[in-house]
Protein backbone atom coordinates (compact mmCIF):
# COMPACT_ATOMS: atom_id res chain seq x y z
CA UNK A 1 0.00 0.00 0.00
CA UNK A 2 1.50 3.48 -0.86
CA UNK A 3 2.02 5.83 1.93
CA UNK A 4 -0.29 8.58 0.61
CA UNK A 5 -3.13 5.64 0.49
CA UNK A 6 -2.51 4.83 4.25
CA UNK A 7 -2.71 8.80 5.07
CA UNK A 8 -5.91 8.73 3.10
CA UNK A 9 -7.07 6.07 4.89
CA UNK A 10 -6.30 7.31 8.77
CA UNK A 11 -7.43 10.77 7.74
CA UNK A 12 -10.99 9.17 6.76
CA UNK A 13 -10.96 7.00 9.79
CA UNK A 14 -9.72 10.31 12.06
CA UNK A 15 -12.74 12.14 10.27
CA UNK A 16 -15.35 9.50 11.15
CA UNK A 17 -14.58 8.34 14.84
CA UNK A 18 -12.88 11.83 15.90
CA UNK A 19 -9.47 12.85 15.48
CA UNK A 20 -9.27 12.46 20.07
CA UNK A 21 -8.43 8.77 19.73
CA UNK A 22 -8.57 5.80 17.30
CA UNK A 23 -9.29 3.16 19.47
CA UNK A 24 -10.57 0.02 18.79
CA UNK A 25 -14.66 -0.14 17.35
CA UNK A 26 -15.14 -2.44 20.12
CA UNK A 27 -13.97 -0.59 23.18
CA UNK A 28 -16.70 0.47 25.44
CA UNK A 29 -17.15 2.17 28.23
CA UNK A 30 -19.51 -0.42 31.62
CA UNK A 31 -22.37 0.84 32.41
CA UNK A 32 -23.43 1.33 36.41
CA UNK A 33 -25.45 -1.37 37.30
CA UNK A 34 -27.04 1.95 39.79
CA UNK A 35 -27.81 3.75 36.56
CA UNK A 36 -29.61 0.93 35.02
CA UNK A 37 -31.79 0.46 38.25
CA UNK A 38 -32.47 3.94 38.15
CA UNK A 39 -33.93 4.47 34.46
CA UNK A 40 -35.20 1.02 33.53
CA UNK A 41 -37.36 2.45 31.29
CA UNK A 42 -34.15 4.34 29.43
CA UNK A 43 -32.35 0.25 29.32
CA UNK A 44 -35.35 -1.60 28.41
CA UNK A 45 -33.53 -3.98 25.28
CA UNK A 46 -30.46 -1.72 25.33
CA UNK A 47 -26.98 -3.64 25.11
CA UNK A 48 -24.77 -2.68 27.57
CA UNK A 49 -21.37 -3.85 29.39
CA UNK A 50 -21.26 -4.11 33.18
CA UNK A 51 -18.15 -4.39 35.27
CA UNK A 52 -18.03 -6.98 38.56
CA UNK A 53 -18.63 -9.60 40.39
CA UNK A 54 -20.63 -12.86 40.65
CA UNK A 55 -22.52 -14.08 43.27
CA UNK A 56 -24.79 -16.74 43.65
CA UNK A 57 -24.33 -18.43 40.80
CA UNK A 58 -27.43 -21.32 40.26
CA UNK A 59 -27.52 -23.87 37.27
CA UNK A 60 -31.29 -24.21 36.34
CA UNK A 61 -33.05 -26.88 35.47
CA UNK A 62 -34.39 -27.36 31.58
CA UNK A 63 -36.86 -24.91 30.93
CA UNK A 64 -39.34 -25.30 28.30
CA UNK A 65 -40.08 -22.52 25.88
CA UNK A 66 -44.07 -21.49 24.67
CA UNK A 67 -43.47 -23.56 20.93
CA UNK A 68 -42.32 -26.79 23.34
CA UNK A 69 -38.90 -26.67 22.81
CA UNK A 70 -36.97 -28.04 25.55
CA UNK A 71 -33.81 -25.25 26.73
CA UNK A 72 -30.71 -26.87 28.78
CA UNK A 73 -27.31 -25.39 30.89
CA UNK A 74 -29.28 -21.99 31.92
CA UNK A 75 -28.57 -20.13 34.84
CA UNK A 76 -28.91 -17.51 36.80
CA UNK A 77 -26.20 -15.18 39.51
CA UNK A 78 -26.42 -11.39 41.00
CA UNK A 79 -23.60 -9.42 39.29
CA UNK A 80 -22.69 -7.23 41.93
CA UNK A 81 -20.55 -4.00 41.75
CA UNK A 82 -19.45 -1.40 44.52
CA UNK A 83 -23.20 0.45 43.88
CA UNK A 84 -25.49 -2.11 43.10
CA UNK A 85 -26.67 -5.88 42.19
CA UNK A 86 -28.22 -6.79 39.02
CA UNK A 87 -29.95 -10.35 38.14
CA UNK A 88 -28.23 -11.72 35.22
CA UNK A 89 -29.54 -14.50 33.12
CA UNK A 90 -27.69 -17.20 30.83
CA UNK A 91 -30.23 -18.42 28.53
CA UNK A 92 -29.81 -22.35 28.20
CA UNK A 93 -28.94 -23.94 24.64
CA UNK A 94 -32.56 -25.19 23.04
CA UNK A 95 -33.37 -27.96 21.27
CA UNK A 96 -30.67 -31.18 22.00
CA UNK A 97 -29.98 -32.23 25.58
CA UNK A 98 -26.57 -30.76 26.44
CA UNK A 99 -24.36 -30.68 29.72
CA UNK A 100 -22.98 -27.20 30.41
CA UNK A 101 -21.40 -25.52 33.04
CA UNK A 102 -21.59 -22.23 33.85
CA UNK A 103 -19.13 -19.68 32.71
CA UNK A 104 -18.75 -18.28 35.97
CA UNK A 105 -17.94 -19.17 39.65
CA UNK A 106 -18.88 -17.00 42.82
CA UNK A 107 -16.37 -14.43 43.52
CA UNK A 108 -15.02 -13.97 39.86
CA UNK A 109 -14.35 -10.50 38.21
CA UNK A 110 -16.60 -9.99 34.97
CA UNK A 111 -17.19 -7.95 32.30
CA UNK A 112 -20.63 -8.99 31.35
CA UNK A 113 -22.49 -7.91 27.70
CA UNK A 114 -26.09 -8.39 28.49
CA UNK A 115 -29.39 -6.73 26.83
CA UNK A 116 -31.41 -5.29 29.89
CA UNK A 117 -35.15 -6.06 30.09
CA UNK A 118 -36.83 -3.65 32.48
CA UNK A 119 -40.12 -4.44 34.89
CA UNK A 120 -43.44 -3.85 32.98
CA UNK A 121 -42.40 -4.00 29.38
CA UNK A 122 -43.76 -7.67 29.07
CA UNK A 123 -42.04 -10.12 27.56
CA UNK A 124 -40.25 -13.34 29.79
CA UNK A 125 -37.39 -13.85 31.94
CA UNK A 126 -35.74 -16.70 33.36
CA UNK A 127 -36.24 -17.83 37.20
CA UNK A 128 -35.65 -20.52 39.90
CA UNK A 129 -39.01 -22.62 38.17
CA UNK A 130 -37.89 -22.08 34.28
CA UNK A 131 -39.17 -19.10 32.26
CA UNK A 132 -41.87 -16.41 33.15
CA UNK A 133 -43.78 -13.99 32.02
CA UNK A 134 -43.60 -10.72 33.52
CA UNK A 135 -46.36 -8.91 34.72
CA UNK A 136 -47.29 -5.10 35.73
CA UNK A 137 -46.86 -5.83 38.88
CA UNK A 138 -43.37 -7.07 38.91
CA UNK A 139 -40.56 -5.27 38.95
CA UNK A 140 -38.11 -7.45 37.37
CA UNK A 141 -35.14 -5.95 35.75
CA UNK A 142 -32.49 -8.75 34.77
CA UNK A 143 -29.98 -8.64 32.16
CA UNK A 144 -29.73 -11.66 29.63
CA UNK A 145 -26.07 -12.18 29.03
CA UNK A 146 -24.74 -13.01 25.50
CA UNK A 147 -20.89 -12.30 26.41
CA UNK A 148 -18.90 -13.11 29.73
CA UNK A 149 -15.36 -12.14 29.82
CA UNK A 150 -13.00 -12.20 32.84
CA UNK A 151 -11.22 -9.13 33.84
CA UNK A 152 -8.02 -9.66 34.70
CA UNK A 153 -6.35 -7.22 37.77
Amino acid sequence: MHKTSRHRIVLLLALLFGTSSLSPLWAEEPTSIQQILEEPQVYHLRRVTMHGTARDVTPLDPYKLPNETICYGAYLFRLEDEAATIPVAVLGLCGRPVVRDPDVEDGDHVEVSATIQAPSHGGYYLSFQGLKVVTEQEGVVQAVADRILPIVE
